[in-house]
């Protein structure tokens, strides 16, 4: 069968590889419809992240068909489309026993740690898989990106009558503020993009809009719509050093930073920043088991709407030549969509 390969940075390579072997006990053997296209495949093909290893075949946002399942498996049959959950935890260690099996120290994350589902077919734990009767694939294959962003949310615990800021309006940041806006929180959006910016208005409605030009005028403009305090929460979804080390700037007293995003790279601010206001500086890795049936049934009722957010899609066989295309800045893609199979 056909699998994409990521054989170094900026090389992917199509290869014939054997069929996978019948599902074992607690597994399940899978088709892939789609695959999503989010930062973390961006940065794997970039050479950029940190956890990623080649020669790899990546895909872990997933939207797939069970073709068969092992014994002792209950939770899924023959024929359901279900998301894939892909943080494989070991359920051994001190993070899996405390249920945040999302930072296992022993995780592999299916397409990142080890070959994932940009491929015909292929084996995963049953227990990974999220069924729905409603959903298409793409949807399903949306549901990934939405869990990084429910629990990034669900980290910074937004309560009614705060201030909340989410920097960088890609994927992960929209994501966030998907949940962030199912609270009371009086929501923000600031990035270098006003096309970016623009969308949150037109999708969301969200008015208190921040373009960021590196002037200083952003800062004012943060003070004039918290009324002088700056936000109680501040979600930095960028990835980008330079931004998560100047966040800290925009959280009020007494208020919280979730780092979503992911660097290589140093990130630094003068202690007293920290110490002064007394702020929660949190990190959000990845997703809890329960977002996704949550993000499910959230799509399934109409809470969340999937629609604008699918604004490209590839062939199978594109991959090659149209992935670095797909994924330029200058391009507007919010989230591109490969049709592995039919």
């Amino acid at each position: 069968m056909k699998a994409w390969q990521l054989t170094e940075p900026k090389s992917f390579a199509l290869l014939d590889i054997p069929e996978p072997k019948e599902p074992g006990p607690g597994e399940a053997l899978i088709r892939t419809s789609r695959m999503g296209i989010c930062g973390t495949d961006v940065s794997c093909y970039l050479g950029k992240f940190p956890f990623f290893d080649y020669p790899r075949i990546p895909g872990h946002e997933l939207g797939v068909e069970v073709l068969a399942v092992g014994p002792e498996v209950s939770n899924v049959k023959v024929g359901d489309h279900c998301s894939v959950e892909p943080y494989l935890n070991c359920g051994a260690c001190h993070a899996c026993s405390k249920g945040q099996g999302n930072c296992c120290e022993n995780l592999k994350v299916f397409g990142v740690m080890m070959d994932g589902g940009l491929c015909e077919r292929s084996i995963i734990r049953a227990d990974k898989l999220h069924p729905s009767e409603e959903l298409s694939f793409d949807q399903l294959a949306l549901v990934e990106t939405l869990a990084i962003g429910c629990h990034a949310s669900d980290r910074g615990n937004p309560k009614g009558g705060e201030h909340a800021l989410v920097i960088g309006a890609g994927p992960i940041g929209l994501a966030t503020l998907e949940f962030n806006r199912l609270t009371q929180t009086t929501l923000s959006v600031m990035d270098m993009s006003e096309e970016r910016l623009e969308f949150c208005r037109a999708n969301y409605g969200i008015e208190n809009l921040i373009h960021f030009k590196g002037d200083g005028s952003e800062k004012q403009r943060m003070l004039e719509i918290t009324n002088g305090t700056l936000f109680d929460l501040v979600t930095d979804a960028t990835g980008n050093p330079h931004s998560m080390s100047g966040a800290l700037d925009f959280v009020a007293h007494t208020g919280r930073l979730v780092y979503v995003g992911i660097t290589t790279q140093e990130i630094s601010f003068k202690h007293p920043a920290l110490h002064r206001k007394e702020i929660d500086l949190l990190a959000s890795r990845n997703a809890l088991p329960s977002d996704f049936p949550r993000i499910i049934k959230l799509i399934e009722d109409g809470v969340i709407d999937t629609d604008p957010w699918i604004t490209n899609h590839l062939k199978f066989e594109e991959v090659g030549d149209r992935f670095e295309e797909i994924i330029r800045p200058e391009n507007g893609t919010l989230k591109a969509i490969i049709e592995v199979t039919g």
